[in-house]
């Protein structure tokens, strides 16, 4: 009777333990995005996601400020946000602090002038035509990086580009300045205060789609290889039935979408896992011993 009477007290805990996992106690979700541009140009953008997860999950949303890669990377890992969209470089960051961080989504590119369709992008080395010719030409001037956690604005330039020409990028440049984001990269080199800029493909057609540049401005002097999209990911304590609301109004019914698609060049919205991403890790410890 009384192993019986364990077991039913087991299937007890083990239903409210259920039950328990599938709701979420709290009442609003908050969401941080990587300053790819200025953030007040993200809220802007923003506002129909935030908006459509509000409507799936019936509770406020909002769009968290950040100032630089590490500050969203801290705030998904310490738990400060529900969801945050990542670079990959700063999506394997925030895994390896805490491995329950898990990209769901990401969107599909729409075809640019120097981005393909689909699911990738490049990090490009851009010059002005009258500054460089060839790679060489760049030796020893001034070049623009994006943030340290940035993909295609820093780390796979200094893997990829570092290997190409022999040395570390630091060493093949005389200064390298860190912008904050890739339209202050593209900006710095408009203005003439940088050489060269390594910059997101998709950046550079949506300054193309603005008017801002046109195909001449700048001549593309290296291409690195294609990167996985951008990961939206959870952080790893958030509730299962949370997780599923917000998988199902970006990835199944996300109607009230298309503002937010349109404003970052994309087609649509694909689930992902840590598969996508995982190759960028062995990049980003060869470059571990120069940072």
């Amino acid at each position: 009777m009384r192993a019986i009477t364990f077991f039913g007290a087991l299937l007890t805990a083990l239903a409210l333990a259920d039950l328990a996992y599938g709701q979420c106690s709290q009442q609003s979700l908050r969401v941080a995005v990587i300053p790819k541009k200025s953030m007040d140009v993200l809220l802007r953008e923003h506002r129909p996601l935030a908006e459509r997860l509000s409507a799936a999950t019936g509770m406020p949303v909002e769009i968290v400020p950040s100032s630089s890669y590490e500050s969203v990377v801290d705030a998904i890992v310490s738990g400060g946000v529900d969801v945050a969209w990542l670079g990959p470089a700063s999506y394997i960051m925030a895994n390896q602090r805490d491995p329950r961080i898990e990209p769901f989504a990401s969107l599909t590119i729409a075809q640019g002038y120097f981005t393909s369709a689909g699911h990738y992008y490049q990090a490009l080395l851009l010059a002005r035509p009258e500054v460089a010719v060839k790679i060489d030409d760049l030796r020893g001037t001034r070049v623009a990086l994006t943030d340290p956690a940035s993909t295609s604005g820093s780390v796979v330039p200094n893997a990829e580009f570092s290997s190409q020409v022999g040395i570390p990028l630091a060493q093949f440049f005389n200064t390298v300045v860190y912008s904050g984001s890739h339209d202050k990269s593209l900006d710095a080199l408009l203005d003439r205060k940088v050489e060269a800029a390594f910059v997101a493909s998709v950046r550079v057609d949506e300054y193309l789609k603005k008017g801002l540049i046109n195909r001449d401005t700048f001549k593309v002097l290296w291409r690195s290889e294609p990167i996985y999209y951008d990961p939206f990911v959870f952080r790893g304590a958030l509730c299962a039935s949370l997780k599923e609301q917000i998988r199902d109004a970006m990835l199944v019914d996300n109607r009230g979408l298309y503002g937010f698609l349109n404003s970052q060049e994309a087609s649509g919205i694909v689930p992902v896992g840590h598969a996508q991403y995982a190759p960028l890790l062995q990049k980003m410890q060869s470059i571990s011993p120069q940072r």
